[in-house]
C-alpha cells in the first residue's frame, strides 16, 4: 500500500496515515450509502412507488476504487450498475438517484434524464441551452447510459478514440476546452455476461488495433442473470479467454489486469499504476474484477435464491465486499468496531432521509396538480344537479388517491369534460386540462431533435450560386471539391471508413485528400460497421464533427443498433442536454445485386427518430445538406446515390456556404394532371416517365421530398395535390416501407384524401431483394413503363 494515493486529496505528495485513514473511511461510508441505496431501492419498487429497479449492490467496493482515478476530462461510457461510483466521484447524490427511480420528470430533481430513464442512467451536461460545448476538458463527464447489453461498447471505443485524435492534433486553442493533449481516459463498465456480446468483441479488437485509452471494467460476478458463466465464455473466464490479446514489446493489443472485487487496497494499487500508465501510452486494458457478489440478485423482477444453490448464497454471504472491506479495516487497525457501527447507522439514516425527500419533491407538484383539479371538478359537481353523484364519484377518487399521478388528474378531468360538457364551470376545467397536456407534452415528448438554436431546422438558407460559365463535372467531383474546402476550413471535421483514406473512398469523393490532409483526419478503418458508428458517436460527443462512412447502405445494418439505440435517443433521454452531432455518409438505391442495391428506408425512418435522413437525389444538393448538418447538433444521415457520381452537374461558386434546407420539399417539374412524389436516384426514373407522359398530354408535377425526416415540415405537398387531385408516391423501398409512409404523411396528416379525385398509389420495388444484373434491376425496381403505365391508368378512372 505504500504506493496508493488519492487524486482528491494528495495530488503528488504521498499521503499523512491519518489522511490514508480518512480516505479509506470516506471511501467506506459511500460503500454502505450505496448499499442501503440498493436495499430501499428494491424496497420501493415492491412497494409499488417506483416501476422496475435493478441496482449495483455487490459492486461497491470496486467501484469507490476505481473512481478515485477517475478525473477531470475523463469520460464514462457504463451500465446500470454503477451508482456507487456516481456517489464516489459527486456527480450524483442519493437523492437524485431516487429522483430518477420515482420517474420526476423535473430535470433539477432528476438531472439527469429528467425522468425519462430508468435508475442508474447517469448523464452529465456536455452543451449548454444555445448548444455551445462546454469545457469538457474540465469536468467528469458521463455519456448517457443505456440498457441495451454492451451496447456501451462502440461509443467508449469513440470516447477514447477521441483522445488519440485530440493528441494526434497537438495542443490547439481550438480544443482547448475539449481535450488536455488527449491524456483523457474512457471508462467503460460491462457486466461478465455482456462480454459474451458481438459488440464486446469488435470494440476490444477495434481498440488493440488502435490503441486507445480504453479502460474496461469487468464486473464478474458469475452469473448472467441466471446462467453461470460457464455457458458465457471460453474457458469459463473473460480474461482467460482473452490471452491472446494481450500487448507485448513486439505487438500491439490490450494489457490484462485480474483483480478481486472485494481487495479495495488490492484494487486501489493496480488501477492506480495501470491507468498512470494509459494516460501516457494510450494503451487500452481490461480489468477482469473476479469473485463479485450481488445480494439481491439481478433486479426486482426476480430472486436469486432460484437458480443459486445454499453453498452459493453462503459463499456470498461470507465474501461479500463490504463485509471483507470491513475486516480488513479492523485487521489493520485503521477504524475500531464501534466506529464502523456508528459509520454504518448515519449513513442509512442519510439515505432514508434522502429517499423522504425525494418523494415529496416528487409528488408536490402533483399534489398540487390535484387540488386545482379537485376545486374546478367540484365547481361542476355543484352546478349540475343531474350529474352530480358522478362527478362527485369521480372528485372523491382523485382526492383520496394517496399516491397519484398526472395521468389520473388528466383522466379525472377528461371523464369530467366527457360527463358534463355543458356544465357552466366546464370551459375552466377544459383550460386547465389543456395547461397539463401542454405541460406534460414538455415533460415527456420534448427534445427528441435539438429545440434551440443549434436546430438544424433553424439553419439559413443559402441557394447555390452556378455561374453562368460554371464548369460541368462528374457529381463525385463535385463532392471531392467541396470537401476539400471543407477541410480546409474546418479542424473540427473528420472523415473515415472502409477505404476512406488511401484510396479516397470507393468513389473517389475524398480522392487525394488524405495526403493533403493527413491520415489523422481523413483515415480508413477495419471492415467493422458496428464501431466504425462507435468511433463517430465519441467523436461527435465530444465536440468534433466526424463524418462517418459506410460503404454500402445495405451493410448500415451491421451498425443500426448504436445509432437507433444510442444516437436517436440521446437528445430526448437527456433532455437536451447532450448532442451527438455525428454524419453518417452512405450510398445506396440503384446498382447490381441483392447486397449493393439496397434502399431499406422504412427500416432507417422507424429505427432512426431523432436523427435525420436526407435523401439527396445529385451532389450538388448532397453538399448543401452537410454544409446544413456541420452548423447544427443534430445527427443525421445522407444517403447519396450510387448511379450518381458520374453524372454530370454544374459546380456550385458558393461550395463552402450554401445550404439545404431540411424537410423542405422542392419541386423539379410542374403540372397541372398528377402529383409524384419521390426522392433520390427514382427521381431520374421518375422524370423520364414525366417527360414521356407529357407528350402524351399529361402534365405531371414532380416534387422531391429532399429529407425523409423531417418530411415536408410546412405541409407544401398538399398544395399540389389541391391542383392536380390526384398523387402517387414512388421509391425502391419494399412495399409498404418509404412510398407508404410519404402516403400517410401527405394523405393523413396533411389532409390531403380530401382533394383527390381517384385513389392515390404507391409506386414501390418488389417485397424480394434485387437480383443481379440489368435486368434484375429493371424487374426489381420502379420502371418508367410501370410508371406511365399506372399514370395513365390514374389519368383514366
Amino acid at each position: 500500500m505504500e504506493n496508493f494515493q488519492s487524486h482528491t486529496d494528495s495530488g503528488n505528495d504521498v499521503m499523512s496515515y491519518d489522511g490514508f485513514r480518512q480516505e479509506v473511511l470516506k471511501d467506506y461510508r459511500i460503500a454502505v450509502e450505496s448499499r442501503e441505496v440498493s436495499l430501499l431501492g428494491r424496497r420501493e419498487v415492491l412497494t409499488g412507488k417506483a416501476k422496475f429497479g435493478i441496482f449495483g449492490d455487490g459492486k461497491e467496493i470496486a467501484q469507490v476504487a476505481m473512481a478515485k482515478f477517475f478525473k477531470p476530462g475523463d469520460f464514462r461510457a457504463g451500465y446500470y450498475r454503477d451508482q456507487t461510483f456516481m456517489f464516489a466521484t459527486g456527480l450524483a447524490t442519493v437523492e437524485q438517484f431516487f429522483s430518477q427511480l420515482y420517474a420526476d420528470p423535473d430535470v433539477k430533481n432528476d438531472p439527469f434524464s429528467a425522468g425519462r430513464q430508468m435508475n442508474s442512467h447517469f448523464a452529465t451536461p456536455f452543451v449548454d441551452e444555445q448548444g455551445d460545448w462546454l469545457d469538457l476538458a474540465d469536468r467528469m463527464n458521463i455519456t448517457s447510459d443505456i440498457a441495451p447489453t454492451a451496447g456501451q461498447m462502440p461509443r467508449a471505443l469513440g470516447l477514447a478514440f477521441a483522445s488519440k485524435v485530440f493528441r494526434a492534433s497537438g495542443p490547439t486553442d481550438e480544443f482547448a476546452h475539449l481535450s488536455d493533449n488527449g491524456n483523457e481516459i474512457c471508462f467503460c463498465t460491462i457486466g461478465d455476461a455482456s462480454t459474451s456480446e458481438g459488440h464486446f468483441w469488435e470494440s476490444i479488437n477495434a481498440a488493440g488495433v488502435m490503441q486507445v485509452p480504453l479502460a474496461v471494467f469487468v464486473w464478474d460476478n458469475g452469473y448472467g442473470i441466471s446462467v453461470p458463466v460457464k455457458y458465457q465464455t471460453t474457458k469459463g473466464s473473460i480474461s482467460t479467454a482473452l490471452r491472446g490479446f494481450q500487448k507485448t514489446e513486439l505487438t500491439n493489443g490490450i494489457n490484462i489486469y485480474r483483480v478481486k472485487g472485494w481487495d479495495y487496497a488490492g484494487m486501489c494499487e493496480v488501477f492506480e499504476t495501470a491507468l498512470h500508465e494509459m494516460r501516457e501510452t494510450h494503451v487500452p486494458a481490461i480489468f477482469h474484477v473476479e469473485e463479485m457478489t450481488q445480494p439481491q440478485g439481478h433486479s426486482t423482477s426476480g430472486s436469486h435464491e432460484r437458480y443459486k444453490s445454499t453453498e452459493r448464497l453462503a459463499w456470498e454471504k461470507e465474501w461479500d465486499c463490504i463485509r471483507k472491506m470491513r475486516q480488513w479495516m479492523i485487521a489493520n487497525g485503521l477504524a475500531a468496531e464501534d466506529e464502523l457501527t456508528e459509520i454504518e447507522y448515519a449513513s442509512k439514516q442519510a439515505v432514508k432521509q434522502s429517499k423522504v425527500k425525494a418523494w415529496q419533491k416528487y409528488m408536490e407538484p402533483i399534489a398540487k396538480q390535484v387540488n386545482t383539479a379537485v376545486d374546478l371538478l367540484s365547481q361542476v359537481e355543484a352546478e349540475d344537479e343531474e350529474l352530480h353523484e358522478i362527478i362527485r364519484t369521480l372528485t372523491a377518487d382523485l382526492k383520496n388517491n394517496h399516491e397519484p399521478m398526472r395521468r389520473d388528474v388528466l383522466r379525472a378531468m377528461s371523464k369530467a369534460l366527457l360527463i358534463a360538457p355543458t356544465s357552466p364551470s366546464v370551459e375552466q376545467v377544459m383550460d386547465y386540462y389543456e395547461k397539463l397536456k401542454q405541460e406534460n407534452r414538455e415533460l415527456y415528448n420534448s427534445h427528441l431533435y435539438n429545440e434551440g438554436p443549434r436546430s438544424a431546422l433553424n439553419v439559413a438558407e443559402e441557394a447555390a450560386l452556378i455561374p453562368y460559365n460554371a464548369p460541368t463535372v462528374n457529381g463525385y467531383e463535385i463532392l471531392n471539391r467541396y470537401f476539400d474546402e471543407l477541410f480546409k476550413n474546418d479542424p473540427r471535421v473528420f472523415a473515415f471508413g472502409e477505404d476512406v483514406g488511401q484510396i479516397g473512398d470507393v468513389n473517389q469523393g475524398f480522392s487525394g485528400l488524405q495526403e493533403k490532409y493527413g491520415t489523422n483526419r481523413i483515415f480508413d478503418t477495419g471492415i467493422r460497421e458496428l464501431t466504425i458508428v462507435g468511433q463517430g458517436i465519441g467523436l461527435a460527443l465530444r465536440g468534433l464533427r466526424p463524418i462517418t462512412e459506410i460503404q454500402y447502405l445495405d451493410y448500415l445494418l451491421f451498425g443500426l443498433e448504436p445509432l437507433s439505440d444510442d444516437v436517436a435517443t440521446l437528445h430526448y433521454r437527456t433532455k437536451g442536454q447532450q448532442s451527438c452531432p455525428i454524419i453518417i455518409r452512405t450510398r445506396g438505391h440503384r446498382l447490381e445485386g441483392i447486397w449493393h442495391s439496397g434502399s431499406p428506408m422504412s427500416m432507417i425512418i422507424g429505427a432512426l427518430r431523432g436523427m435525420y435522413v436526407c435523401v439527396p437525389r445529385n451532389m450538388v444538393q448532397a453538399a448543401g445538406m452537410y454544409n446544413t448538418l456541420l452548423q447544427a447538433n443534430d445527427p443525421a444521415i445522407v444517403i447519396e446515390c450510387l448511379n450518381g457520381y458520374r453524372l454530370k452537374e454544374k459546380l456550385p461558386s458558393n461550395l463552402l456556404s450554401y445550404t439545404v434546407p431540411l424537410g423542405i420539399p422542392e419541386i423539379i417539374r410542374e403540372g397541372a394532371d398528377i402529383t409524384m412524389v419521390s426522392y433520390g436516384s427514382t427521381l431520374r426514373v421518375v422524370e423520364e416517365s414525366a417527360e414521356s407522359l407529357a407528350q402524351l398530354g399529361v402534365g405531371c408535377e414532380v416534387i422531391d421530398v429532399q429529407t425523409l425526416l423531417p418530411f415536408d415540415i410546412h405541409k407544401s405537398i398538399v398544395e399540389s395535390v389541391k391542383k392536380t387531385n390526384r398523387v402517387v408516391f414512388i421509391d425502391e423501398d419494399v412495399p409498404g416501407g418509404a412510398a407508404a409512409y410519404m402516403y400517410n404523411e401527405v394523405l393523413e396528416k396533411q389532409g390531403g384524401y380530401r382533394w383527390i379525385d381517384v385513389a392515390a398509389r404507391t409506386i414501390t420495388a418488389k417485397a424480394h431483394r434485387t437480383s443481379y444484373g440489368s435486368d434484375g434491376d429493371y424487374f426489381g425496381k420502379p420502371n418508367a413503363e410501370d410508371i406511365i403505365e399506372i399514370v395513365l391508368e390514374m389519368m383514366r378512372e
